[in-house]
């Protein structure tokens, strides 16, 4: 299928089930998801760094939905915590919103711009034609 993404794990790195090392995503339209807060559709920002994650993935998987795409042409996902919050608490809360979908991922810590905001995740994904 010209619209799948594919993972690339060489043997001599480490194997994750949740991520890949890197992804070959195919030449076509592409859609870059700006960065999502964990809000809701009013703009209320949940509490907590395990709501605000699953709500934020559901706003990039909103969004991939929109464009015609989804989880499964996603090439690349960055997440950006806000500095001193648990990566292993956010893990769990994006599991249990992304499901099995592995794709190259890059977490930082930072200074989020929104006040309370505790994470914010972008996407770059492949837009399947026809």
């Amino acid at each position: 299928m010209a619209s799948q993404v594919v993972p690339v794990d060489p043997p001599q790195m480490h194997h994750s089930p949740a991520f890949a090392q890197g992804m070959i995503a195919p030449a076509g339209p592409t859609l870059y998801v700006g960065g999502q807060n964990g809000v809701d559709g009013d703009g209320t920002l949940l509490e907590g760094l395990g709501p605000q994650t699953e709500q934020a993935l559901r706003n990039v998987l909103a969004v991939l939905a929109h464009a015609g795409t989804g989880p499964e042409h996603v090439a690349r996902l960055t997440v950006y915590l806000a500095a001193g919050v648990d990566p292993g608490a956010a893990y769990a809360a994006t599991a249990a919103v992304w499901g099995g979908h592995r794709t190259a991922v890059t977490v930082l810590a930072v200074t989020p711009a929104r006040e309370g905001a505790l994470v914010e995740i972008e996407a770059v994904a492949a837009v399947p034609e026809g």
